[in-house]
C-alpha cells in the first residue's frame, strides 16, 4: 500500500508522484469511456454547468446520447448514491460520441470549440486520479484499470510522471498552491527514497 502525505485538506498517496503515465488513445480508444459498471462521477457543480450549456453540447452528442439524457437527464445516482453521468444502454457514458473508433467526450469536444466554459467532468480530466472522502480529508488514490495498462507503459517509456500528466486537472480541482506544494512534499520523498 502506498504511503500517503497532507496537502492542505488532502490526503495523498505518493504514487501521484512516482508512477508515470500518458493517456495512449491510440491504444486504449477510449475505453474509460465505455467500460465500467457507472458513469462517471460528476460534482453538484458540474451539473448546474452542464444544464446551463447543454444546448452547445448537444451539438456535438450522438443520438444515442441525446435519447439517454432526454431519458434520464444530465445526470443520474449510482448505487452508492453518487451523482455520475447517464449511461447510453447501460454502457458506454451519453456524452460519449465515436471518431474513427475512438470514444471521444462531447462536453470537450464543445470546449475546444469554444462553446462552453468548462472541459469535462473533473472526474475525467484527472483519471487515474480518483477522489475519495475519509472522516478530516478528501482522499486522492490511484487506481489501476486494465483498460490503461497501454498508458501505464506509455508513460514509463516517456519518463512521464503522473503528477505532469495530470497537472492541468491537478490545478484545475485543488489550485495553483496545492500543485506546487504537490511538487515540493515531492521532491523531500524523493530525497527519502
Amino acid at each position: 500500500m502506498s504511503r500517503m502525505i497532507i496537502i492542505e485538506n488532502s490526503l495523498v498517496s505518493e504514487d501521484l508522484i512516482h508512477l508515470e503515465f500518458c493517456c495512449d488513445v491510440i491504444q486504449c480508444l477510449g475505453a474509460c469511456c465505455i467500460e465500467g459498471d457507472a458513469g462517471a462521477p460528476l460534482e453538484e457543480s458540474e451539473i448546474v454547468l452542464i444544464e446551463d450549456h447543454l444546448g452547445k453540447i448537444r451539438e456535438f452528442l450522438s443520438e444515442g446520447g441525446k435519447a439517454a439524457i432526454e431519458k434520464a437527464g444530465v445526470f443520474e445516482f449510482d448505487s452508492p448514491g453518487t451523482l455520475v453521468t447517464p449511461l447510453i444502454d447501460g454502457r458506454e457514458c451519453a456524452y460519449t460520441l465515436f471518431k474513427d473508433g475512438i470514444a471521444l467526450c462531447a462536453i470537450e469536444l464543445a470546449w475546444e470549440a469554444g462553446k462552453i466554459p468548462f472541459r469535462k467532468p473533473v472526474s475525467c480530466h484527472l483519471y487515474p486520479v480518483r477522489l475519495g472522502k475519509s472522516s478530516f480529508y478528501e482522499t486522492v488514490n490511484i487506481h489501476r484499470w486494465h483498460v490503461c495498462s497501454d498508458a501505464w507503459k506509455l508513460g514509463i517509456k516517456k519518463k512521464t510522471p503522473l503528477y505532469l500528466f495530470l497537472k492541468d486537472a491537478l490545478i484545475r480541482k485543488f489550485g495553483k498552491q496545492w500543485y506546487d506544494q504537490l511538487l515540493i512534499a515531492g521532491s523531500l520523498n524523493k530525497k527519502d527514497h
